[in-house]
């Protein structure tokens, strides 16, 4: 057994839950350790799954409740133990399982609370074994309450309900599927009007997909600075859809008949109960909506005014966002234009020994088709960068800004030129400027490209496609320590041997690897491309 983690009993209970103390559903033990306290004990080498999972880079003023809310989606909370001079803290889950999915998880989607990157990993130890104090158990069983509460009730059922505010552009039932489908299995989706708010009920296969579509989407923008997903837990478990039409679908029922589009009375039922999910507690300590800067996706410049929000972070295809300003603009609708106009973008805090037009022309490529790439003269720490259009530039900025390229944090805005000019017939630039617009290594040339759909932020794990037979594993992993990153991982697709993911030390790391080797010649008429990947190894 580990050995006892004692806290000073003295300390008192925080002023949050002395009103709210109550028998809550987690039956918990929590200490609240000091730069000195240590583990004793069973320990297992790091790596090695456990249901402890040690969350590290917490922020000082965090609280139980934040803690415990990063594991209740994925189970019962057992055990927690904060050391907070070391902004840290150990949460046990009731089972391996539970732990793995976590850790699992937040590998691909990085929790940040208030500005701050939160990472976890399986702790060296099997249990946590603290101090039994009454105190500690009430304060933990009401933080686990509430931060249960916070994330939108019971978290029991499978039904979101979406409320989508400042509607500058239309909201389609196929935007809403392509969206959410990214979490999950989409079941049924009901759409409707409710005092004067165009809202939608989503039914997932399970409560654990829900939250994990909750947890991400609540807060953010489908469009740029606009259309806000409110998003909250319906009390139903189950949706009754009568028609497939454009208000109305039911994905496991394609022979339903299309009849209007006007929602059903069952539809209407089904919207007012959704209002109602009893046992919320409506107020929270961390502003009207606690978990969108905590579980936003994450993207360097999401704090930025002006940048697209979910839709554009989830990789669905710009055609779906220039249709929607399409329709806006043909019903009279104002607002920021989400495809169209500010596709330069200024990029500043460049590394002038190492950066050269060819790196950001094959990096923002990654997001968007770079037409003109122009390294400025006097301060060649700086570039604008000319995208397609400006929905492209908007994701580039979106996914770019705060990521590190040759050691230095890269800040993305929107420039005020319209164009890069090429330099004038006879002034030579030192090959500073380059026009990009005839390349073959566009990636969204093509209508409908599958590149549309697997736009993600970057990350330490590359997808690699286009290998030829005669390629290994040891190959690709040498070309990519050629150039002086650390390989960490390597796995050929089951099913297609063309493609493969390696994971790379740093997701920097992983940034300069994209740019070097993408297009490699790895001969036999084969080219690499390499993109981020959503996955891990």
């Amino acid at each position: 057994m580990l050995g006892e983690c004692k806290q000073d009993a003295s300390r008192g209970s925080d002023e949050l839950f002395s009103s709210c103390i109550s028998n809550g559903p987690y039956i918990m033990n929590s200490a609240s350790g000091n730069d000195s306290k240590k583990f004793k004990g069973d320990v297992r080498s790091p790596g090695v799954p456990s249901r402890v999972v040690h969350v590290r880079k917490l922020p000082n003023d965090i609280n139980e409740a934040e803690v415990i809310s990063l594991g209740l989606p994925f189970g019962k909370v057992t055990n927690l133990l904060m050391l907070k001079g070391k902004n840290q803290a150990f949460l046990e889950l009731n089972s391996e399982e539970c732990a793995q999915t976590m850790v699992s998880y937040y590998s691909s989607v990085t929790p940040v609370i208030r500005n701050h990157p939160i990472y976890m990993q399986y702790s060296t130890h099997k249990e946590l074994k603290t101090d039994n104090s009454p105190n500690q158990v009430v304060r933990v069983q009401v933080a686990a309450r509430y931060a249960s509460s916070m994330a939108g009730g019971v978290a029991q059922s499978p039904v979101l309900r979406v409320i989508v505010e400042n509607l500058f552009y239309p909201v389609t039932l196929d935007v809403l599927h392509q969206i959410f489908s990214k979490f999950g299995t989409v079941l049924k989706i009901i759409t409707f009007t409710k005092n004067n708010q165009f809202q939608a009920l989503i039914q997932y296969a399970d409560a654990m997909t829900a939250q994990h579509a909750k947890l991400s989407l609540d807060g953010q923008n489908i469009y740029n600075a606009c259309c806000t997903l409110r998003i909250s837990f319906s009390k139903l478990t189950s949706l009754n859809v009568k028609y497939n039409n454009d208000k109305s679908r039911d994905y496991t029922r394609p022979d339903l008949p299309t009849a209007d589009s006007q929602p059903s009375i069952d539809h209407q039922a089904m919207a007012a109960a959704a209002f109602s999910a009893p046992g919320i507690i409506s107020a929270s300590p961390f502003g009207a909506h606690a978990f969108p800067p905590t579980f936003a996706i994450q993207q360097a410049g999401l704090s930025v005014p002006g940048i697209p929000g979910a839709l554009a972070s989830l990789g669905v295809g710009h055609s779906s966002m220039a249709a929607a300003a399409a329709a806006a603009s043909r019903l009279g609708l104002s607002g920021l234009a989400a495809a169209g106009g500010h596709n330069v973008l200024l990029v500043s805090n460049l590394n002038p020994e190492s950066v050269t037009p060819h790196c950001l022309f094959i990096l923002f490529g990654v997001y968007g088709d770079v037409m003109r790439v122009k390294i400025l003269f006097n301060k060649k720490e700086n570039a604008l960068v000319q995208m397609s259009d400006g929905t492209q530039a908007q994701l580039a900025m979106s996914h770019l800004n705060g990521q590190r390229l040759h050691g230095r944090a890269m800040r993305v805005t929107l420039s005020k030129h319209t164009t890069v000019q090429l330099p004038r017939e006879g002034h030579e630039d030192q090959g500073l400027t380059k026009d990009f617009s005839n390349s073959p290594l566009h990636r969204f040339k093509k209508p409908g490209s599958k590149n549309y759909s697997n736009i993600f932020p970057p990350s330490a794990t590359l997808h690699l496609s286009n290998i030829p037979p005669s390629v290994v594993e040891d190959d690709l992993k040498r070309l990519f320590a050629s150039s002086g990153a650390t390989v960490k991982a390597f796995k050929f697709f089951q099913k297609d041997r063309k493609m493969a993911l390696i994971q790379m030390g740093s997701v920097e790391e992983a940034i300069e690897c994209l740019i070097e080797f993408h297009n490699h010649d790895l001969g036999e008429n084969h080219h690499l491309r390499v993109s981020f990947s959503k996955s891990t190894i």
